[in-house]
C-alpha cells in the first residue's frame, strides 16, 4: 500500500462527511459474496475485464479488504494503460503516490456535479469508435519534454476508457488513480474526457493554491498548440463538438432561515446558534444542515423504497404502503453531526483538524414518525428474531451482520450493525414526518432512515433502499471517515490498512455545551443554559457546572420533557443559576460543563486526550469565559 499524499489528505474536508448528506460513492457489483448487498463494490466487472475466478483465487479474500480491491484495481488499470507513446518515445504519466485522496482533490461537493458531459460526444462512442478521424491525435514530445497532448485524444479518455483525463485550462490530468478514492464515488467519470473550467467556476471551494498543487500531482502534459485559439485557450470548436454551459445545481436550492450560521453556502452546511437552542424540539427552520451537494428536487428523490435480503430477493414498498400497512411510530431523537464542536478541538495543543469547523450547533431534536425497520424487514421474508451477534463476536463471516442503506439520488451509502437494525427497542425508523410535518427536502424527505443513538452520518437522507449483507459498507463515508485515530497520529501517517482496522462510529459519547449565559444586573443572578446527549440511549443523569476554570462545581436543573421511545433517544437541556456575590467583581469567570450519563461515562477534561485529526467526537469540558 503506497502511503498517503500529505498535501492531500491535509487539505480541508469542509466538504467532508460527518452528515446524513448527499455524496456520491462507488458503488459496484462484486462478484461473489453470498449477499447482493456486499456486492456493492469499488471493484466492478466492467473496471476488471481480464479477471476471471480462474485466475483469481478467492473474490472473497479481495472483498474482505476494501483496501486490496481497491489497489488490485487500480494496479490492474495501469497495466492496461502504462505506456503512453509520445513520438515513439514511451513514457509513464504521473501519478499520485497517494493511495487515499478523500476526495479532498475535487470534493464530494464539486466534480460530483456533471448533469452531462462537456465534450458533447455521444457515451458508445470510444477509443475503436471515436468519430473524430481529420484530426491528427497522436502525441508528441515539445520543447523541454513536455507531453504535448492532441485535444482529439482527450475524449478517449472518458468514463468508459481504462485512463481516465481531465483537462484544466490547457493542462490535461490523468486522474485515474483517483476516481475510486473519490467520496463523490464514479459521477466523477461524467468530467472525464473534457474540461474541468465550468465546474470551478460554480464550486469555488477548488480555486485555491492548495488545490492547484494538488492537482498538479496527476499532470501528464499540456493541450498541442495547434488546438489553442488565438489567445492561447483551448478551441474545443476544433472537435465540432460543443461544450456546453453549466447549469447552477443549486438553484433549486430550499429556501433556509437567515438566522443559521452558515460554513458553506454551495454546498449548505449551516449550524443552529448556540442561543436559539432552547427549546427541547427544535424548530424545522433553525434545525442544522449537512449537505455535500446540492439537495435534490422532490420528484429527484426515491418514491419508494426497495428491500433487499441476503438471498437477493427484492421487495418494493411506496410511502403510501409503508403508512397503511404498517404501525406508525414516534420517538423524539437528537442527530448530531460528528463534528459537531471541532472548532474547539481545533485549539487543542496536537493544532487544526480537518473538516467543518462547527460550533455547538451541529446538533438538534425532532419528533419522527415513521414505521419500525424491523417490521419492514419482517414483511419482507427476513427472520428477525433470531439470534444477531455483534460483527467482531460472529463467528461466520458469512453470516448476516449489517444493514446498509442507500440513497439512489445520491447514492450515498452506508451501513449500521443488524443487531441494531433488528432490535426492537433500537426503534429504528423509516421516517416521513418530523415535528409532525412531512419531512422536507432539506432534511431527507419524503423518507430518511432515523437510527437514534448514533452518529447522524447513518441516518441517510432522501432514502431508497435498505440491504442486508454479509459485510460493512464498502463506502467511503463507511470505510475512509467516522473513524477516530489517536491523538499522536497525523493524518499522512494513516495508511490502508490502519483505516481497515480503525472502528466505524456508530454510538455517539457523552457530549455537553452552554448554549447561553445571560449575566447579572443588579442583584439577579447569572443565568447558564445548554444541553447534554449521549448516544446509545443512555440517559443523563447529571450536569456538572463550574464558573473558576473546573476548581469548584455545582449541579445543573435538568429540564423534564416529554421524550418518546423505547429508549432516551433526546438530549437533556439544562439551566443552572449562578448568585452574583460567588462571581468576582472585576475578575473573568470561566464557566465549565461537563455530563454524566446512566452508565457513569463523562467527558473527558481536555481535547489533548482526544484529538484526532479528523476532529470528530469532540466533547471535552465546554468552557465560556466572560
Amino acid at each position: 500500500m503506497r502511503p498517503p499524499s500529505r498535501p492531500i489528505l491535509g487539505l480541508i474536508q469542509s466538504i467532508s462527511v460527518e452528515g446524513p448528506l448527499l455524496g456520491r460513492l462507488p458503488i459496484g457489483r462484486f462478484q461473489g459474496c453470498s449477499s447482493n448487498a456486499s456486492r456493492r463494490f469499488s471493484v466492478t466487472s466492467k473496471q476488471l475485464p481480464n479477471i476471471t475466478k480462474a485466475n483469481a483465487k478467492s473474490w472473497r479474500s479481495i472483498r474482505q479488504s476494501n483496501v486490496e480491491a481497491q489497489y488490485f484495481s487500480s494496479s490492474v488499470r495501469r497495466k492496461a494503460s502504462q505506456t503512453f507513446r509520445t513520438g515513439g518515445i514511451a513514457t509513464s504519466p504521473k501519478r499520485s503516490n497517494t493511495s487515499q485522496l478523500l476526495g479532498v482533490l475535487f470534493g464530494a461537493s464539486a466534480l460530483a456535479f456533471v448533469g452531462s458531459s462537456l465534450i458533447s460526444n455521444d457515451d458508445d462512442q470510444h477509443d475503436n469508435e471515436n468519430p473524430i478521424k481529420s484530426i491528427e491525435s497522436v502525441d508528441i514530445v515539445g520543447e523541454d519534454d513536455v507531453r504535448k497532448i492532441r485535444l482529439a485524444e482527450v475524449p478517449k479518455h472518458d468514463r468508459n476508457a481504462s485512463s481516465k483525463w481531465i483537462v484544466r485550462e490547457t493542462s490535461v490530468y490523468d486522474i485515474t488513480d483517483f476516481v475510486e478514492q473519490h467520496p463523490g464515488g464514479e459521477v466523477i467519470l461524467r468530467a472525464c474526457g473534457g474540461t474541468i473550467d465550468p465546474y470551478w467556476k460554480i464550486f469555488s471551494i477548488h480555486q485555491k493554491p492548495e488545490v492547484y498543487e494538488i492537482l498538479k500531482e496527476f499532470y501528464i502534459g499540456e493541450i498541442d498548440e495547434r488546438d489553442l485559439d488565438g489567445s492561447g485557450h483551448v478551441d474545443w470548436n476544433v472537435l465540432g463538438a460543443k461544450v456546453d454551459a453549466v447549469d447552477d445545481p443549486f438553484k433549486y436550492e430550499p429556501e433556509r432561515d437567515p438566522s443559521l450560521i452558515f460554513r458553506t453556502e454551495k454546498p449548505c452546511n449551516a449550524e443552529t446558534p448556540g442561543d436559539l437552542l432552547t427549546d427541547f424540539l427544535t424548530p424545522l427552520k433553525l434545525f442544522f444542515v449537512r449537505n455535500h451537494l446540492w439537495v435534490p428536487q422532490t420528484h429527484e428523490s426515491p418514491q419508494s423504497i426497495t428491500i433487499e435480503l441476503s438471498d437477493g430477493e427484492e421487495k418494493t414498498y411506496t410511502l403510501e404502503d409503508l403508512k397503511a400497512k404498517f404501525k406508525e411510530h414516534t420517538i423524539t431523537v437528537t442527530l448530531q453531526c460528528s463534528g459537531n464542536r471541532r472548532s474547539h478541538m481545533s485549539k487543542a495543543a496536537p493544532g487544526p483538524t480537518s473538516g467543518l469547523q462547527w460550533d455547538v450547533g451541529a446538533i438538534g431534536t425532532a419528533d419522527f414518525s415513521g414505521v419500525r425497520l424491523r417490521d419492514v424487514l419482517k414483511d419482507a421474508g427476513y427472520c428477525v428474531d433470531g439470534d444477531c451477534p455483534a460483527p467482531k463476536q460472529c463467528d461466520s463471516q458469512e453470516a448476516d451482520q449489517h444493514v446498509h442503506f442507500t440513497s439512489p439520488a445520491d447514492t450515498y451509502a452506508v451501513s449500521i450493525p443488524l443487531q441494531t437494525a433488528i432490535n426492537p427497542q433500537a426503534d429504528v425508523l423509516l421516517a416521513w414526518d418530523m415535528n409532525g410535518e412531512p419531512i422536507n427536502r432539506d432534511h431527507g424527505g419524503p423518507l430518511r432512515a432515523i437510527v437514534p443513538g448514533v452518529t447522524a452520518a447513518r441516518s441517510v437522507k432522501w432514502l431508497g433502499k435498505v440491504s442486508i449483507s454479509c459485510d460493512e459498507s464498502q463506502s467511503q463515508w463507511q470505510k475512509r471517515d467516522y473513524k477516530c485515530f489517536g491523538p499522536n497520529i497525523k493524518q499522512s501517517q494513516v495508511r490502508g490498512e490502519d483505516w481497515d482496522e480503525a472502528e466505524s462510529i456508530q454510538e455517539t459519547p457523552v457530549q455537553s455545551a452552554i448554549t447561553k449565559i445571560v449575566k447579572a444586573e443588579g442583584n439577579s443572578q447569572t443565568t447558564v443554559d445548554g444541553f447534554a446527549f449521549s448516544g446509545g440511549g443512555r440517559r443523563i443523569v447529571r450536569v456538572d457546572v463550574s464558573a473558576d476554570g473546573g476548581k469548584t462545581w455545582k449541579q445543573a436543573d435538568l429540564h423534564n420533557d416529554k421524550a418518546k421511545g423505547s429508549r432516551r433517544w433526546a438530549w437533556t437541556l439544562w439551566t443552572i443559576e449562578w448568585p452574583k456575590e460567588e462571581l468576582k467583581p472585576g475578575q473573568e469567570a470561566e464557566f465549565v460543563v461537563k455530563a454524566v450519563d446512566d452508565a457513569y461515562n463523562t467527558q473527558p477534561q481536555s481535547f489533548d486526550d482526544t484529538w484526532n485529526f479528523r476532529g470528530l467526537c469532540a466533547n471535552a469540558w465546554m468552557r465560556v469565559a466572560i
